[in-house]
């Protein structure tokens, strides 16, 4: 059940096709595995268009100086919240319509399978979700979600939109690119006029339900994940090169607990010098492969 759909591969760095002997070692790996433990990042995203951060020639480090709104930022200034709201405004309708790629499918289908114990996935795209996992922790949060600061309602990120378009009727923007995260990138001058809404239950400041940059993960839910981890006999990283401390505390606690790691990810990652195996190829091109 695998999509035959050609991926994306403007955001995706180039490499070579899989090596017979990487496809050999990988099916060993997951065939060894009876309760998988899968990590995914941005780079399983990215045939399915939509851009990661860090990656080569391709990540929005590399191709721009933008950089992700920081959490201190978003709470402390209504004009970062203005800025910020009105470049996911415009891009919203894009970001939002992007569809799973054949690694989400595969994972799914592993979970039907009963092979993949649990994937905790460090994306907040909600192409999991759309692929039909449901053995899932969704680390970061998730943009399709809004939830508000002082009274913690929480409403689907397709109606803000809907209120945005009330507060904004003859409001324009044309977007300069897209960026990890859903949001364009927006002059200032364009955002001065756009109206950001109120939480209409208590008036307080709506965030969407996602982990920025300086935030942290709450307690509750690393724990949940290192429960599930301790349940699980191997680990699978796919698409990441966990840059970022919040998930690479679990493959360090894989680690610790002696579980064979497999990583699979264009370019070096942090767990190259203690995985058991590592592999340099698409998501998308190596998973589907693999019986």
């Amino acid at each position: 059940s695998v999509s035959r759909t050609s991926p994306n591969l403007t955001f995706v760095p180039a490499c070579l096709p899989p090596d017979p002997v990487e496809i050999e070692e990988l099916q060993r790996f997951v065939s060894n595995s009876k309760r998988l433990f899968v990590m995914t990042g941005a780079g399983i995203s990215t045939e399915s268009g939509i851009p990661d951060y860090r990656s080569e020639g391709v990540g929005l480090y590399a191709r721009t100086d933008r950089r992700p709104v920081q959490h201190a930022e978003f709470v402390r200034s209504a004009s970062a919240r203005q800025r910020y709201w009105a470049r996911n405004f415009v891009g919203w309708p894009q970001f939002s319509s992007h569809q799973p790629n054949a690694a989400h499918l595969v994972l799914r289908d592993w979970e039907k399978l009963g092979k993949l114990h649990w994937l905790v996935t460090q994306n907040v795209d909600a192409l999991h979700t759309k692929a039909g996992s449901q053995r899932m922790t969704e680390l970061h949060g998730c943009t399709h979600r809004v939830f508000c600061l002082a009274c913690g309602d929480r409403i689907l990120r397709s109606q803000l939109q809907e209120h945005f378009e009330a507060l904004n009727p003859t409001w324009k923007a044309e977007a300069f690119g897209v960026a990890p995260d859903g949001d364009v990138f927006l002059t200032d001058e364009q955002v001065r006029n756009f109206q950001v809404p109120a939480c209409r239950k208590c008036g307080g400041i709506l965030k969407p339900d996602v982990t920025f940059f300086g935030d942290t993960v709450s307690q509750e839910k690393v724990s949940f994940v290192h429960q599930r981890l301790a349940e699980s006999d191997s680990m699978l990283v796919a698409g990441s090169s966990m840059q970022v401390y919040s998930g690479y505390r679990f493959a360090l606690a894989a680690r610790e607990k002696k579980l064979p790691i497999a990583v699979l990810n264009i370019g070096p990652t942090r767990l190259d010098h203690f995985a058991s195996l590592k592999l340099n190829s698409r998501c998308g091109e190596l998973l589907p492969l693999i019986v």
